[in-house]
């Protein structure tokens, strides 16, 4: 039996992962969920028919049921909640704005400074205790076992405001995890970075892992080697002197991507503390100028990065949907204010 492609890596902006399993010759005739839950750690037999019933498994392209005895040469495929550190949601009321809503999907424009998911130093007053909330107002019966992680699909970061999808049966999410993995979901970002990007648009095809001395951050490996594929897009929208406005498309889905691969080339994402992008890092020495700077970072005090554009296959209709998410207004406010700067300042050198 050989165990390959295992995507994506831990704590990636999906949260499902992909097992391939291909099966030996001479391997006996066995039940599919019987030859799995021996070899998938913590995994009940119970959870792998779970799995099974709603369509997370296939075998060779197809799904199977749990009495499918397998043969050499099968191809497994299994999809399985990536299983980071987090606490039980609990339930609890909040509002969220709700930008599209039906019975397979749900919607929801995320604001900065919110978590995701429970995790260490965060176990309430994220998105999915509200959206748990949400969800039992119209289905008091629906729990975690029943709808897996309520319905998480995707995550975005704590600062990063904008759009984010879930699924609200598992039927749906098997769906839209697969849309993740076959790089068919639509995700556009806007950030506003440090410097003049000086091409119109581009591709940053660099891998990402952790960092090996800062694990809670990570970095680009050009080698190949090390971490897994990511692809981004950019194109530049506007310059204003010392920073400029850029639209970045997701092709794969690593954590801090875009925040990643903008920094490897040179442009760092404007107050990103994490990466360096809360001190000055292009511009003038002059006082003025500094001053200017800080009172940007007031203006938008977080990573200058918006979930802009979301779009999808629906799980049931199969329609294309679109959805999009206005500029929040620190980050309006930040471009208008660098805006108004380059019209009466001239680029200087450094």
């Amino acid at each position: 039996m050989q165990e390959e492609d295992i995507l994506p890596e831990e704590n990636t902006e999906e949260v499902y992962e992909r097992k391939t399993f291909t099966i030996d010759k001479g391997e006996e005739p066995k039940r599919v969920d019987k030859w799995l839950q021996a070899r998938l750690e913590n995994a009940t037999r119970n959870k792998i028919q779970q799995a099974i019933d709603i369509g997370l498994l296939t075998v060779n392209g197809k799904p199977v049921k749990s009495n499918y005895k397998i043969k050499p040469g099968d191809n497994l495929v299994l999809l399985s909640l990536v299983n980071p550190e987090y606490s039980e949601i609990v339930p609890e009321k909040m509002p969220l704005d709700i930008v599209y809503e039906d019975d397979a999907v749900l919607v929801i424009n995320k604001p900065h400074n919110m978590v995701v998911h429970p995790g260490v130093g965060n176990y309430s007053g994220t998105l999915l205790n509200g959206v748990a909330w949400h969800l039992k107002e119209h289905n008091p019966g629906i729990t975690e076992d029943t709808l897996p992680r309520f319905g998480m699909v995707h995550r975005i970061d704590k600062n990063t405001t904008g759009l984010i999808l879930l699924a609200k049966t598992p039927e749906a999410a098997v769906h839209l995890a697969k849309q993740f993995f076959n790089h068919t979901v639509d995700r556009k970002y806007l950030a506003v970075v440090w410097g003049d990007v000086q091409e119109d648009e581009g591709t940053i095809n660099v891998n990402i892992a952790r960092h090996q001395r800062f694990r809670k951050m990570f970095t680009t490996y050009p080698d190949g080697e090390t971490g897994k594929t990511a692809i981004t897009h950019y194109r530049v929208l506007e310059r204003l002197n010392y920073v400029s406005v850029v639209e970045c498309m997701l092709e794969t889905g690593r954590t801090h991507q875009i925040r990643v691969h903008m920094k490897s080339i040179g442009h760092t994402l404007f107050n990103d503390w994490e990466y360096g992008g809360d001190k000055i890092l292009k511009g003038t020495i002059y006082a003025k100028y500094k001053q200017f700077v800080e009172n940007c970072f007031a203006i938008c005090p977080r990573c200058a990065l918006h979930a802009k554009t979301l779009g999808f296959e629906h799980p049931v209709t199969g329609q294309r949907m679109f959805f999009e998410s206005a500029l929040p207004e620190d980050m309006q406010q930040l471009i208008e204010k660098w805006r108004k700067y380059v019209r009466v300042k001239p680029l200087e050198e450094e």
